[in-house]
Parts: C-alpha cells; structure tokens; sequence
C-alpha cells in the first residue's frame, strides 16, 4: 500500500470514529436528565456526525469534497482566511448527485438543518417532547448508513438501549404536544412550512419521523411486564386493531391555507363569484377561529385554515349554489 493510501485511510478511519463519537455523544446528552440543553446539542452535534460519516465515505470513493473553482483544467481549492481548505458541509454532501442517502433520509436530515439555523444564534424552550421523534429518525438513519457503508462493525446500535422515564403521558400533556402554542414563533413557522412542503408519503415514512403508540398495559400473568416495549408484527390482527384507531385520533403539523387560497379553491370548483369578504363574513357568523372548533390556527400573527374549514366553506357554496356560480 502507497503512502497516500495509508494517509487516506487514516484520515477516512479518523472521520468515522469521530462520526460514531459525535451520534453517541447526541444520543447521551439528549437522555441525560441533568441536561436542559438537550435539543440544541443533539441537533449540532448530529449534523457533525453525518458530515464527518459523508466525508469519509467520499474520500473512501475518491470523490472530491472541498470547494474549488475550475481554473481550466486546474483545480483552484476556496480556503479561510486562515489557509485551510473549505470542506462541504452537510447540506452541500447531500446536494451532490454522489450523494448515497436516500431522499427520506435527506429531508429528515435537512429539517435538522434548517432547525439548526433557527436555534444557533438565540436560545430556544420546549422543542425537546415536539422533534424527538425526528430525532429517533435521525438515529436509525445514522445506524442504518454506517453499517451499510462501512460495515456492521461500526454499528451503535449495541451501546445504546431505550431510556427509561421518571413520568407518563396524562391527558393534558397529550392535549398539549398536539399544538405549537408554546412554542418560540420562529420555530413553529419553521416546522409548518417546512411540513407543508411534503408529500404525505414522505411525511409518514419512518425514515422521517420515527412515532410510535404509546399505550399503558396490564400484564395477565407473570413475566408478561418484564419488558416496557413491546413489539408486534404490523400485519398482526392487533396492529391492524391499533392501526385502524390510530387513524382517527393522530396529529399532524396540517396543511393550511390563507383566505387567499380558499378563494381559489372556490374558483377552482365552480364558484368563481366566492370572494375574500364572503370567506370572512362566513367565519364570523360561525365564530370560526375559536380554536375549541379546531378550523385553523395563528401562526406569527396570521390566521390559516385547515382543511376542515375548506371542506365548511364548500358545503357552504354547494347550499348557496345560486350566489357564487
């Protein structure tokens, strides 16, 4: 072996044990319950670890990863001000068409960018309970890619087992993570905008977000309660039974929509004569953005509707046919 190829894989070997080093240490800090800063360390320092495992899997392929400007057939490398290369940050490892992440895992890891973005600059309260189960998905990810990179040997999966909890889920904590309220503006319209611009299918994929029912239960006899999780299969007539209850009662960040856009919609069906002043004479009459009726939602200042709502305004315009047609 070349000396180049020696320092190639040394530095390919360092970057992964520092990845494996950064994912651990983000899954530790974030189960400590003597840490407060549990969100904001996981989310940097798990976009580290991503970066650093996409690096040496581009060195491994000898994929160039600095940024460099083409000076004819020359290479002419960016560098700070202090002469070191410019290295790709995460976002741009996974812009590169050599990228080989999935596109679900992509846009799980850049929510967590874009969160990163939010929170780097000023102190944010109370995301932990909301993105942990993005979170989960990061990790799982992370485990799946290295392994399938490099090899079931770098697995971290076998330090890490689920954390056990000083508390239950009561009713009004359950009523509480459904909405945004109380969370800083600026992340609550992050994550709405970000999720509207999903597909329903990426937005349910488990490589997206990781939710699981959580569901308290009597043992019927011994050694039945040893274990606090249990899984069974997701065609199994119990999953099936879960599943079909699931549907009715979960929670998503919903789609939404300005008058503007229900105007639209109107048009769009038939009622071309539907105009924004019928849209806010309707929700007045109907005491339509008190928020016990659940038919939309403040977001920094501006009321949106959901998909509730459009469906109310239709059967409207459907009952008064001769006044919008």
């Amino acid at each position: 072996m070349s000396s180049r190829s020696r320092r190639v894989k040394s530095i390919k070997t360092e970057l992964i044990t520092k990845s494996r080093e950064a994912m651990l240490s983000a899954v530790q800090i974030f189960n400590n319950p003597n840490i407060h800063f549990k969100s904001e360390n996981f989310i940097v320092l798990s976009n580290i670890a991503w970066m650093y495992l996409l690096h040496a899997y581009y060195r491994d392929e000898g994929i160039e990863y600095r940024y460099h400007q083409l000076n004819g057939s020359r290479k002419r490398f960016d560098r700070t001000k202090r002469g070191a290369y410019k290295f790709w940050e995460l976002e741009r490892c996974l812009n590169t068409n050599e990228s080989p992440i999935d596109n679900v895992t992509s846009s799980n890891l850049r929510f967590l960018i874009g969160l990163r973005h939010e929170i780097e600059h000023q102190m944010t309260t109370k995301i932990d309970d909301y993105l942990s189960a993005r979170f989960q998905s990061c990790c799982l990810n992370y485990n799946f890619y290295i392994k399938k990179i490099f090899g079931e040997k770098y697995a971290i999966d076998k330090h890490l087992s689920i954390s056990l909890q000083f508390s239950t889920i009561d009713e009004p904590q359950k009523e509480k993570l459904k909405e945004f309220n109380d969370l800083p503006k600026n992340i609550a319209s992050y994550i709405n905008a970000f999720d509207d611009e999903l597909t329903d299918e990426l937005y349910n994929d488990i490589r997206f977000s990781y939710r699981v029912l959580y569901i308290p239960k009597s043992a019927n006899r011994k050694g039945q309660a040893d274990k606090v999780i249990e899984f069974i299969p997701a065609d199994s007539p119990e999953a099936k039974g879960l599943n079909k209850e699931y549907v009715l009662i979960k929670e998503k960040e919903r789609k939404k929509y300005l008058p503007k856009h229900i105007c639209t919609i109107m048009k769009s069906k038939g009622y071309k004569r539907f105009k924004i002043h019928h849209n806010t004479h309707l929700w007045q009459l109907n005491d339509a953005q008190n928020p016990a009726k659940n038919f939309g939602t403040l977001v920094e200042g501006k009321w949106y509707w959901y998909e509730s709502w459009v469906k109310f305004v239709e059967e409207h315009c459907e009952k008064n046919k001769k006044s919008y047609e």
